[in-house]
């Protein structure tokens, strides 16, 4: 059995939705994506991309994905990575594809000096928690995520409220 983690290639935004389609259903979200291919490929393939997305293929096929982007700690004074999805499809599940993910991720932090790798994983999701917390992964449970979208967001920015 083989397996090989890879960027995306420019062909690949519609691979990139379906995974994030997968991820938002079993998540229970699938009613909140936006995104379109045009909008990933635009996004992970231009001249300056904001954002990156690796590949897990397990035998030749795609079995998972992580999406990510450059963050900045002012504390550090240095980048790191912030883990917007991970996500390996349940028949591939248990096959140490989501730990290969982190760990190349992890890799790519130490290799370039970056202060960390972070992300969010919603609180009911206890298999992923825990599989987290084997990685070494600390549950920082004194933040609290906040976000403003939609209307919200035209009235903040409207200087309303």
């Amino acid at each position: 059995m083989s397996l090989i983690i890879r960027r995306a290639r420019p062909d690949e935004a519609g691979l990139v939705l379906s995974f994030v389609r997968e991820l938002a259903e079993y998540e229970k979200l699938l009613h909140e994506v936006e995104a379109t291919e045009a909008m990933l490929a635009a996004a992970l393939f231009s001249t300056h991309p904001r954002l990156f997305c690796e590949i897990a293929e397990w035998n030749g096929e795609p079995a998972g994905f992580a999406v990510w982007f450059i963050n900045f700690s002012t504390f550090s004074g240095r980048s790191g990575i912030y883990l917007e999805d991970l996500f390996v499809r349940p028949v591939q599940r248990g096959k140490g594809i989501g730990k290969a993910l982190l760990v190349h991720l992890a890799k790519a932090c130490v290799a370039n000096g970056w202060s960390r790798l972070q992300w969010s994983v919603l609180d009911w999701n206890t298999p992923s928690i825990e599989f987290y917390k084997s990685l070494g992964a600390e549950l920082m449970d004194e933040w609290t995520v906040c976000r403003v979208g939609g209307a919200a967001l035209t009235t903040l920015a409207e200087g309303a409220r």
